[in-house]
């Protein structure tokens, strides 16, 4: 008996980019477009048929994924993660290729898929299970812990049309997770939830995992996929790059980043298609300056230095109450800072392209490889946000001033810090 849960055998999705989206019809409408097709058609004799632009989301996908596995899909925005999950989820079909799924299927993907909007979450737990082939009996028994977990109690006869993206996230996930699927199909809808909950259901996975059910994961958290995964399948394109170790395929889907940087340092993001936000500020690049204002491929332990964004605006008018962040992560995509000057002041005004520079006296980052994602927003609205934007190193430095380099790794950061010895209490009262 074969223990496959999941095979894809070439898999391949088309998009028809600029094709009009059908909608329902009523029967009126569809008995008058049935009568007016005739002269429709009499009328583009003769004329050039028009040509939209065709996109494969995903082409020539293989792999296997074994019962009890837990597998991790990762990407860039666009490279065909979401695709695939909507494939495997039957909500979508393939152009080419096929999918065998061997058991009871859980998907938690974007928000807005799989509830009833006008239901209630009582009614949509039920439904659910009842989609997932379960008796009402089984529901039942999952049902209070379904509620405890989502902890939206309140709000459980209220129409999910009416709930929050958090509070949507909640529920979908507990369903997901509670309801015992035997393949669980997870997007980066987590995202979504606060830092809490997002800890929680990544527990959740893994006790799932351990039960020995199948889990296909999509996630930017590459420590959640380092983690919890057994096998990464990277996508770039739509196309399969690698199928490995989760720990590799971190490392290098991060220094993939890297192929745009330049010797001295710098990051080209104009050709960069992966990024959100529609706004008049644009990031064009991004470079490290040490002390001597240059741009450097790396920065120092304990030295001065810079993290420099060159950018351009678009709009008629200067750009006013501008905030820039700058996420930095480790070389397995753990965040450990975010410096932001939404901490300080707003940017009131901005010329039309320039650079802002964010600085530091003394940097307290140890060496290692890092990466940082950039994001931007101007009048409360994000105007550009780039993951894993670009990559830059830092090495060893005399960060304490005391002559001596720190050359192992222990920990991300540096802390200011002193040594005293004190006697207790107890023994200052000689007792």
């Amino acid at each position: 008996m074969s223990d496959v849960a999941i095979r894809v055998e070439n898999l391949s999705k088309q998009y028809r980019i600029g094709a009009p989206q059908a909608r329902y019809k009523t029967l009126r409408e569809s008995l008058v477009d049935m009568a007016a097709a005739p002269a429709r058609r009499l009328r583009r004799l003769g004329q050039p048929s028009p040509e939209n632009e065709t996109i494969w989301a995903l082409k020539d996908v293989s792999f296997d994924v074994k019962k009890g596995e837990v597998v991790g899909i990762i990407g860039r925005n666009g490279s065909g993660k979401t695709t695939l999950l909507k494939i495997l989820s039957r909500i979508t079909e393939p152009t080419e290729g096929y999918a065998e799924i061997k058991g009871r299927v859980g998907s938690l993907l974007e928000v807005g898929t799989g509830f009833h909007p006008e239901l209630t979450g009582r009614e949509n737990i039920y439904l659910n299970g009842a989609i997932l082939g379960m008796k009402r009996t089984e529901i039942d028994e999952k049902f209070d812990e379904i509620v405890a977990f989502s902890e939206i109690e309140k709000f459980l006869d209220t129409p999910v049309k009416r709930y929050s993206s958090g509070m949507y996230v909640r529920l979908a996930f507990s369903v997901a997770a509670h309801l015992e699927p035997e393949i669980l199909l997870v997007d980066e809808v987590l995202a979504v939830g606060d830092a809490a909950f997002q800890k929680k259901c990544l527990g959740k996975m893994g006790d799932v995992a351990k039960e020995g059910r199948t889990v296909l994961f999509v996630s930017h958290n590459m420590m959640a996929i380092a983690e919890l995964c057994e096998r990464a399948v990277t996508l770039d394109r739509g196309t399969v790059v690698a199928i490995e170790e989760p720990l590799t395929a971190v490392q290098r889907y991060l220094s993939s980043f890297a192929e745009s940087t330049t010797a001295a340092g710098r990051t080209n993001l104009r050709e960069r298609k992966d990024r959100d936000g529609e706004g008049p500020i644009r990031f064009v690049s991004f470079h490290c300056e040490r002390e001597d204002s240059r741009a450097s491929s790396h920065l120092v332990s304990g030295e001065p230095g810079r993290l420099v964004l060159t950018y351009e605006s678009m709009a008629q008018t200067p750009p006013q109450n501008v905030f820039v962040s700058i996420l930095i992560y480790t070389s397995l995509g753990q965040q450990i800072a975010n410096v932001s000057n939404e901490y300080f002041h707003a940017f009131e005004t901005m010329p039309s392209v320039g650079q802002i520079a964010c600085e530091f006296a003394r940097l307290s980052l140890r060496s290692g490889h890092y990466t940082a994602s950039l994001w931007c927003s101007v009048d409360a609205r994000v105007s550009d946000f780039v993951q894993q934007a670009a990559v830059f190193d830092v090495i060893d430095g005399d960060y304490y001033g005391t002559g001596r380099i720190t050359n192992y790794y222990r920990g991300s950061v540096f802390l200011d810090h002193s040594w005293r010895v004190r006697p207790s209490g107890l023994q200052a009262e000689g007792t």
